[in-house]
């Protein structure tokens, strides 16, 4: 599903330059669940930009699901995201004025699915994630866990080949965070390819192979 040559990073400002990531070289197969950890600054977040298609890498290749993603112009990106990638957020990033249904659906509108469809689609993603019940209600009227099943909802709708967490359970206790992390897992076993950062190592051990990173460079895959 991934496979990341020689990535660098580097972040440029007037004065200076930051190197975010260095050397990264990275196999993850279809299926897998790998979760990638380190301390603040180690480039978690940029190297799972990278993945997602969010930023560019300075130097290296990325191949995501067979496609050299270095010939992509920004519309082919954002194109491939809406088709094979689910994201899920630590601060949820649910839209405060669409309700439930329309957070899910959202997706499956951008990719021009017909009505009925969508309706089908969402009323299953709503039911599995045990939200239906909210689906009129908007996120600032529902609990963190609540919202994270509506994130949750949200990133599986279109069914997409590679979902990438970030700290999905940064922002809930740990009976929500728990559930969370089940829920991660069931979708690990339906067949989902997951990448998720993490500085929880309950969480991590959810994962089939957990990568450390120290100072922007893979230090220990274990």
């Amino acid at each position: 599903m991934i496979k990341l040559y020689n990535i660098r990073k580097v972040f440029h400002s007037k004065t200076s330059e930051t190197v975010s990531l260095q050397d990264i070289c990275l196999t993850v197969e279809q299926g897998e669940f790998v979760a990638i950890m380190g301390p603040s600054g180690s480039g978690k977040t940029t190297l799972l930009n990278i993945l997602g298609l969010i930023d560019r890498p300075t130097e290296g290749k990325y191949i995501l699901d067979g496609e050299d993603t270095d010939g992509f112009s920004d519309y082919q990106m954002t194109i491939f995201r809406r088709k094979k990638l689910g994201f899920i957020f630590q601060a949820f990033n649910l839209i405060d004025e669409l309700t439930v249904y329309e957070n899910v659906e959202l997706p499956l509108k951008l990719l021009n699915y017909p009505a009925n469809e969508r309706k089908e689609l969402v009323t299953e993603a709503l039911r599995r994630m045990e939200v239906s019940h909210r689906a009129e209600n908007y996120p600032n009227e529902l609990s963190g866990g609540q919202q994270q099943r509506v994130a949750f909802a949200r990133a599986i709708i279109s069914k997409p080949k590679l979902i990438l967490a970030d700290e999905p359970t940064g922002n809930l206790d740990s009976k929500n965070g728990l559930e969370a992390m089940q829920i991660l897992s069931e979708l690990h076993k339906e067949g989902a390819t997951i990448v998720m950062v993490t500085h929880n190592q309950r969480d991590a051990a959810y994962a089939d192979r957990i990568i450390n990173l120290f100072d922007g460079r893979i230090i220990e895959v274990k």
